[in-house]
């Protein structure tokens, strides 16, 4: 998982940006559409094809409509269809072995597909997916987009003068409440937290604590940065580079997160009136928000405290960032998505009023905001212009599901 996810503006919060902006897309005719009731789905038990899925629990039932269109009737880019498959081999390892929470697959589902993926010629990454997969909607299928990145900003491993800003490891402390301890999650997991002096299961220290020294000299710092905007930014997107004066860089991805709920800043900026297109009035974008915590940084820092939850890192060697599906993630081939929804490991169309984020991502990641059968965040790599893309990403669609061939019929959605 990368952080928080999927962006503070840059994983949380341009959600809430150009929301006017609606796709006026031809509906993708008689495709599966897999309507969710107002709670998230979990299991889906199989039945005979003249009957619905059962469900258990709180989850959703999900009502087939009609047969879906080919892959191939999708419009796929040939050198984005390629750049898929690529990432679509990658997850295969994980795929044919884990359980999928959103119940509409099981692991031997995804056996032929990663069979055929290993060898199949990139060049003919089309007829693939055609030949392998056929295409489901779940819910409406009308989709939000937005952008993360992985950043780099100035950090180093030992603290030194401008460079004054810690990035802490994942601390021991930091628990699960033992049954009977806490009340459970609403998802039936105990809650994060810390036992006190007295034994007693509290919350973690907030964002606030942190920042006023709460951890300082328990040996928790992988490095230091020199700007807590950056950082704060980093944690949200959970993963990125510190790269110090003498051009040598320390990779950190996600590693845990306190247990404190999230506040998305942008929101409260909106609701203050901060944002905007007015004189006097920031942008949006993850850099109008940046600039107005550079601009007035006393109540920049009162706003970022605002956000209770805290994101823990640890140091990463060899390939990555590493997503959710615990394989590298892939700029422009990536997508983040909520896997109660949407099987993590699968191929996924957008159809967007964005030229640039339409095509075939795969689904390796998750994120904090993402939430919902039709919320989506694309990752757009390292670097200035994926920062750029990212900053201001929001899009809106068609989102669409590429399930193995026979899934649906055993869903009993045909």
């Amino acid at each position: 998982m990368l952080g928080e996810g999927a962006a503070g503006y840059t994983r949380h919060e341009n959600a809430m940006l150009r929301l006017s902006l609606l796709l006026a897309v031809a509906l993708l005719g008689g495709c599966i559409r897999l309507v969710p009731q107002t709670t998230r789905p979990a299991t889906v038990v199989t039945k005979p094809a003249i009957t619905k899925p059962a469900v258990t629990g709180a989850t959703a039932a999900l009502t087939g409509i009609t047969n879906g269109p080919m892959p191939a009737g999708l419009g796929f880019k040939a050198e984005n269809t390629a750049a898929a498959l690529g990432t679509f081999v990658q997850s295969c390892g994980r795929l044919t072995k884990r359980a999928d929470s959103s119940g509409l697959t099981r692991p031997e589902d995804w056996s032929s597909a990663c069979a055929a993926a290993r060898s199949w010629p990139s060049g003919d990454a089309t007829r693939f997916f055609s030949t392998y997969f056929e295409t489901a909607e779940v819910g409406d299928g009308n989709a939000f987009v937005t952008g993360y990145f992985e950043p780099e900003i100035a950090g180093v491993r030992q603290r030194q003068p401008g460079f004054d800003v810690p990035i802490y490891k994942l601390p021991p402390d930091l628990v699960r409440a033992k049954k009977g301890d806490a009340q459970p999650l609403p998802d039936g997991r105990m809650p994060l937290g810390r036992y006190d002096d007295a034994g007693v299961f509290t919350q973690y220290f907030d964002r606030a604590q942190i920042d006023s020294g709460a951890l300082t000299g328990k040996g928790l710092e992988i490095g230091w940065a020199a700007d807590p905007v950056e950082v704060f930014f980093l944690q949200i997107q959970g993963s990125g580079r510190l790269r110090a004066p003498d051009g040598s860089v320390i990779r950190i991805g996600f590693a845990g997160q306190n247990g404190q709920a999230y506040v998305g800043i942008g929101s409260v900026m909106r609701e203050r009136g901060l944002i905007g297109s007015a004189p006097g009035q920031y942008s949006g974008s993850m850099q109008g928000i940046q600039q107005y915590l550079r601009d007035f940084p006393a109540e920049g820092r009162a706003l970022m405290r605002m956000n209770r939850s805290y994101v823990f890192f640890r140091e990463l060697v060899g390939a990555g960032p590493i997503g959710a599906l615990s394989v590298p993630i892939v700029g422009r081939s990536t997508v983040a998505v909520d896997p109660a929804y949407v099987p993590l490991g699968a191929p996924v169309w957008l159809q967007l009023d964005l030229k640039d984020a339409s095509g075939l991502w795969v689904a390796q990641d998750t994120g904090g905001a993402i939430r919902g059968a039709n919320r989506f965040d694309t990752f757009w790599g390292a670097g200035a212009e994926a920062r750029e893309i990212a900053g201001g990403m929001s899009a809106r669609g068609r989102a669409v599901i590429l399930l193995p061939k026979g899934t649906l019929a055993r869903l009993g959605q045909r």
